[in-house]
């Protein structure tokens, strides 16, 4: 099926930016494209009805990397790297706030807890260990002195079981994920900035002149510029990148009468994460059990690791209490060797902003804007 004349002179002509995705990072790339250039034809395709992949699926956690994340970041990674990739998802998260303001998006700052358990002293005693120098470092990024801090006591605060201890990040907070995107979506309409879903791009062919597309509806068009922001399904329509697809899945309850929960929750490196919203508890990732089953670009759900969150919450974070679920649902991320994004320029049109490693909401903003800016 190809365009009709109509078609192809009202909407897909003449196309100076084409941006694929219509994620966090896709709409901050869009949005400054036609900030800085407002006469440019600005277009975004986006596969799904809402933007696929992470954006709408995660947990809302609006965090920079907990302490035994650091601590596992350093032991594959140098201190420059690990710490560079900090600021930007430190930085990333100010853009994002300064972009679409916290009360858009129902920002809170009650903090992130990492939860240690029985059965891991070990590793407590480590990150324990290195609060003193990660607040030393991390003051000198963000200007937040004792970013790190125990916060045991807390424990019964917040009703959890089987828990012996907490570290508090008290510079993190959570946030709504569909109202981020929903004002990110206002705010790139509003720019001139058509976003056309339904839209699935399927290869991509640099020539002298331009960028020609096509599409699963047989269409082809061309454009003078584009961004690929597709986060774990960017391999798809560049084969070379070094990202691997991440599955996560996620459940949330009905409403729990006198939930203590409050907060965002870090269990087993990051592996496990769990929040109160509306009442309900939020509960996601276990992909530790079965890392190979759950490298996958494919939505769907794993009984194991279905059985094992059920069993997280109901015997650590709301024991001896009856709790409903009330959907389940699975996310793709996009992950790599190491955790920093890749940003980089393919080609003279080409440009690629992906693999948030987990940390979209943080740094996703500020991978849109460097993105954007290889363009100029």
């Amino acid at each position: 099926m190809n365009l009709s004349y109509w078609e192809y002179q009202s909407f897909f002509k003449d196309i100076d930016v084409l941006v694929v995705g219509s994620g966090i990072v896709g709409l901050n790339a869009a949005i400054t494209i036609q900030e800085k250039h407002p006469s440019k034809k600005v277009i975004i395709a986006e596969r799904g009805t809402l933007p696929t992949g992470a954006s709408t699926k995660n947990a809302g956690f609006s965090c920079f990397g907990s302490v035994s994340e650091l601590i596992d970041d350093l032991k594959g990674q140098s201190e420059d790297l690990v710490w560079s990739v900090l600021e930007k998802r430190w930085l990333g998260l100010q853009r994002l706030k300064q972009r679409i303001g916290t009360e858009s998006m129902d920002y809170f700052q009650h903090g992130n807890f990492e939860v240690f358990g029985e059965q891991d002293q070990a590793l407590y005693q480590a990150c324990q260990a290195h609060i003193a120098p990660f607040n030393r470092q991390i003051e000198a990024i963000t200007g937040v002195k004792n970013t790190f801090a125990t916060a045991h006591e807390k424990i019964k605060d917040f009703g959890l079981a089987h828990s012996q201890q907490l570290i508090w990040n008290q510079s993190e907070g959570q946030i709504n994920t569909g109202k981020m995107m929903q004002q990110l979506l206002k705010l790139a309409r509003e720019k001139g900035i058509e976003i056309y879903n339904g839209l699935s791009i399927v290869a991509i062919e640099e020539t002298a002149h331009c960028v020609q597309v096509k599409t699963t509806q047989g269409w082809s068009f061309q454009s003078q510029q584009v961004i690929v922001a597709t986060n774990g399904f960017a391999q798809q329509l560049l084969p070379n990148l070094a990202i691997k697809p991440a599955r996560n899945q996620v459940l949330i309850t009905e409403p729990i009468k006198g939930l203590k929960l409050k907060g965002c929750f870090h269990y087993l490196r990051g592996y496990v994460y769990f929040r109160d919203i509306d009442n309900r508890v939020l509960l996601g990732g276990a992909r530790h059990l079965d890392k190979a089953g759950e490298t996958t670009d494919q939505f769907g759900f794993s009984e194991k690791i279905q059985d094992y969150l059920i069993d997280i919450l109901k015997h650590i974070i709301v024991p001896y209490q009856k709790v409903e679920i009330s959907r389940w649902w699975s996310g793709i991320l996009g992950v790599g060797t190491a955790k920093n994004p890749i940003i980089e320029r393919v080609s003279d049109r080409l440009v690629v902003a992906a693999r948030m490693g987990g940390m979209g909401i943080a740094i996703g903003s500020l991978v849109g804007e460097e993105g954007a800016a290889l363009l100029d």
